[in-house]
């Protein structure tokens, strides 16, 4: 299936969620290589993400991303990315096979710039209703995100460029959700991302997962 190569540049606008998770609740999430770090006694930082990447992008998509904790190894830190669902094939194939991300497809419907519902089938993923807005400034930054794809432990960075404002938001994840046992909970933080450029590194691997032999 066809896909864009790397880097990945894309455009429009995004709404992130910070939440505080408890550690024990998302470490059968995290591969056991890796270290969960814990700003806090027993929590890590969890984070969910909806975009809408518009024209100027490689590809022409929305997205959702759950990050239930910021990990580390062998002294590189970024987010764990659990579960991430997006509405294009060539998107999902490049995510695989690029990044080893676990992309699904999924359904979006955005209302009048407000409220965002996502859908996988007759399930729905999450919701996420906002509002008021406070003055934006101009944000530039670079992230770090880790994954696995086969054996192999990879990082990735991100460049990030945008106009950043805080916003209210509720977000409401639903029982049968496969993120509702993350308990992200009510966000304590919530930013939203306009004119927003956002370029996409190709991953270096960083190690290799151990491998666990039966036998029987």
């Amino acid at each position: 299936m066809p896909h864009p190569q790397t880097p990945w540049i894309l455009q429009g606008y995004a709404i992130q969620t910070l939440h505080l998770v408890n550690v024990d609740q998302v470490r059968p999430l995290i591969p056991p290589e890796l270290e969960i770090i814990s700003p806090w006694p027993g929590k890590t930082l969890a984070t969910l993400y909806l975009s809408k990447y518009e024209p100027g992008s490689v590809l022409e998509y929305s997205e959702l991303i759950v990050a239930p904790a910021l990990v580390s190894y062998q002294g590189r830190t970024g987010s764990w990315i659990s579960h991430i669902y997006v509405d294009n094939v060539d998107s999902m194939a490049g995510g695989r096979e690029i990044w080893g991300l676990p992309k699904e497809l999924a359904d979006f419907i955005w209302e009048q710039g407000k409220y965002v519902t996502v859908w996988q089938g007759n399930r729905k993923l999450c919701s996420l209703n906002y509002d008021w807005q406070t003055l934006a400034w101009r944000q530039e930054l670079a992230v770090s995100a880790l994954s696995v794809h086969g054996t192999d432990l990879l990082i990735f960075s991100s460049k990030f460029n945008a106009l950043l404002g805080l916003i209210g938001a509720e977000l409401e994840v639903p029982e049968g959700s496969p993120v509702s046992g993350i308990n992200l909970g009510r966000p304590f933080f919530t930013l939203r991302s306009e004119q927003m450029y956002l370029q996409v590194e190709a991953p270096k691997v960083l190690g290799r997962r151990k491998l666990v032999v039966g036998y029987c």
